[in-house]
């Protein structure tokens, strides 16, 4: 049986090796900047089998400056193109429009997550996403410039409400 030293020891390298495998804390984070602009978490769910677009999300950005700005457009190699797009529902339909841009409010967060109000809708994907792949979206501000950020493509959580509310887009 180990002495405790030696078990100390053995711990202290197990405690090291996780800390290396995770990485500085910088790596772990999924943010993005653009001027005073936070992009936290830009993630998309696999597309649904037969049709021809897909979502892409953001978990939220964040305005940390003193001026309002708005999202204005968006790009990616792996659709045809990006539509901004909100969301509303009307009694049991939920209704999607394009919309022009989405308003940042100075000092505030908005969110474009799975089942919100906003998301970004990929146009005529050139191949499904699939769980597990990255892509590279460019967002376009009106303030701030571009951002081009990594996109996830992942499940999203138990009990999120489906952005296409249950049809094909």
């Amino acid at each position: 049986m180990p002495t405790t030293p030696t078990l100390s020891r053995r711990c202290a390298l197990h405690a090291m090796a996780a800390l290396a495998l995770c990485g500085p804390p910088a790596a772990q984070a999924h943010d993005f900047r653009a001027g005073s602009l936070v992009i936290d978490h830009p993630y998309a769910t696999p597309s649904l089998a037969g049709t021809p677009n897909g979502a892409a999300y953001l978990r939220s950005i964040r305005n940390r400056g003193t001026a309002p700005d708005r999202l204005v457009g968006a790009t990616t190699a792996v659709a045809e193109r990006v539509e901004l797009h909100t969301m509303t529902t009307e009694g049991n339909v939920m209704r999607m429009r394009e919309v022009p841009a989405i308003e940042l409010p100075a000092g505030q967060e908005v969110q474009l997550r799975h089942g919100q109000q906003y998301h970004l809708m990929l146009v005529n994907l050139r191949q499904p996403l699939m769980v597990g792949e990255r892509f590279d979206l460019t967002l376009k501000f009106e303030k701030a410039g571009e951002a081009t950020v990594k996109v996830w493509v992942q499940q999203p959580r138990a009990g999120a409400t489906p952005t296409n509310g249950g049809h094909a887009h």
